[in-house]
């Protein structure tokens, strides 16, 4: 069996991957909170996790392996939105008007990672399903002297936890003063963090032993991971902006419950992005939905070789020139693999690559590799493991079936012609018929590559 390696965040280690159960291998990661589109940022821990649950299935089996990523359907900025949307004039409760958005905002989600090749997870379950479990682990940290509640609000007491703050690496002192938590008189402690709190009339909320309320956003992904995976499992991931204080509270109030052997063994998180080498933001301009970026004219299959292209752990920066770069290598792939059945297993270099910690730019390079050997079976079926050349997403790509491969050797043959004799006219001659005929023309010391750009017109070729 592949042997898998992977960067736990908790131990600051790359280590060997132990599944709990090799029969049934369990991925918890923390999804949206459904008040608007997406922006391009939130694709990328999808796509990361994509890769790793396709991964997961093609060592352990796709029968053996679980993944779960939640809706956050409680949420004021929800609320605001319907809110907003009753005040307008629509039909319906606030409650129904909540309920509307939350159905659309997931729909567009998915349609969105599902146009970037991501396969839908095993459990896709919302906060709202979950109240009844979100109560009941309140009561029991309560119980246990983790928790108290104060003027309609159950909190978290931090130093009731003594490892609080492993996973960022950080102090209760330090982030005490360092961070901004809210100063309420009902805390005990600053960092005591809100597991329940109050609704008033315009609010939804639901029947608790402390008043009419709503979860906290931390509570809900304890309480749902436990729900569908039990008390312990294998990986939890996100982006590392969730890191403090999202995850730092999750494990402390699961363990604090559960145990300190309890829930997740592996934390994942992916780095952040931005585009054009700057953070994105809507005042310089850089701020897309994946829907956005669709509608520009970027294909799905080309955003998600960009995403790729750059190791999770490292920044990523979406621009213009890598997605261009990234369309004409899948024009190429896509035109050796027309018509051919992938091979039964991917190839052993890219599952090995991607067994070490994720390596997609490794993977990638090994598929370079392939697709020059003309292994085109082989090709498509290691593309595949890592979401692309799926037959569903080509149509972007128009692909005419034309075999390059005379056109490099004779061009690359010329050049070394011309080495020797040191008359290039006709290497540039050759140059420039291809790029009249929409190819892109690459020459280095290995040889020549000729990739099909969106221009390209395989009846210009016919004189040479």
């Amino acid at each position: 069996m592949t042997e898998i390696k992977l960067y736990n965040t908790a131990t600051r280690k790359k280590g060997v991957f132990t599944p709990l159960d090799t029969n049934d291998v369990r991925m918890y990661v923390c999804g949206p909170t459904v008040y608007d589109r997406a922006h391009i940022g939130n694709a990328r821990p999808v796509i990361v996790f994509d890769v790793l649950y396709r991964l997961l299935r093609e060592v352990y089996g796709i029968e053996h392996v679980k993944y779960a990523r939640n809706f956050t359907d409680v949420d004021d900025k929800i609320n605001a939105t319907a809110a907003s949307r009753k005040a307008a004039g629509a039909k319906g409760t606030l409650e129904e008007l909540i309920q509307e958005r939350t159905d659309e905002t997931i729909a567009w989600y998915l349609d969105d990672m599902r146009s970037l090749g991501n396969i839908d997870p095993d459990f896709a379950p919302r906060a709202t399903e979950f109240i009844d479990q979100m109560i009941e682990m309140n009561s029991e940290l309560i119980g246990k002297g983790h928790a108290y509640a104060a003027e309609g609000h159950v909190l978290f007491a931090v130093d009731s936890y003594k490892n609080y703050g492993a996973l960022s690496g950080r102090s209760v002192d330090d982030m005490i003063a360092g961070a901004r938590v809210e100063v309420a008189p009902y805390k005990r402690n600053p960092m005591d963090f809100v597991l329940w709190k109050p609704s008033d009339a315009e609010t939804p909320g639901w029947e608790s032993p402390w008043g009419r309320g709503r979860p906290g956003w931390h509570i809900e992904c304890s309480a749902m991971a436990r729900e569908l995976f039990g008390e312990r499992f294998d990986i939890h991931g996100g982006g590392l902006d969730l890191a403090f204080p999202h995850h730092e509270n999750e494990i402390a109030q699961s363990k604090a419950c559960c145990g300190d052997e309890s829930f997740a063994q592996v934390w994942m998180h992916n780095e952040m992005l931005q585009v054009e080498g700057k953070k994105m933001s809507k005042s310089l301009g850089n701020f897309f939905s994946v829907r956005e970026l669709l509608d520009q004219g970027y294909s799905g299959e080309v955003a998600r070789f960009v995403y790729l292209s750059t190791h999770y752990r490292k920044p990523m920066d979406w621009t213009d020139k890598k997605a261009r770069e990234a369309e004409a290598t899948l024009r190429k792939w896509r035109a050796l693999s027309a018509g051919i059945e992938p091979a039964s297993r991917a190839g052993a270099s890219v599952v090995a690559a991607l067994a070490d910690d994720l390596n997609t730019p490794g993977a990638i390079a090994e598929l370079h590799k392939l697709a020059s050997s003309g292994k085109a079976a082989e090709l498509k079926a290691s593309a595949l493991l890592l979401g692309l050349l799926q037959d569903d997403m080509g149509d972007w790509a128009d692909v005419v079936a034309v075999d390059l491969s005379a056109f490099e050797a004779k061009l690359s043959d010329t050049r070394d012609a011309a080495m020797i004799s040191k008359d290039f006219a006709e290497v540039d001659r050759l140059k420039k018929a291809f790029t009249d005929a929409g190819l892109e023309v690459r020459m280095s010391k290995q040889g020549v590559d000729l990739i099909a750009g969106s221009n390209f017109d395989p009846a210009k070729l016919e004189a040479l």
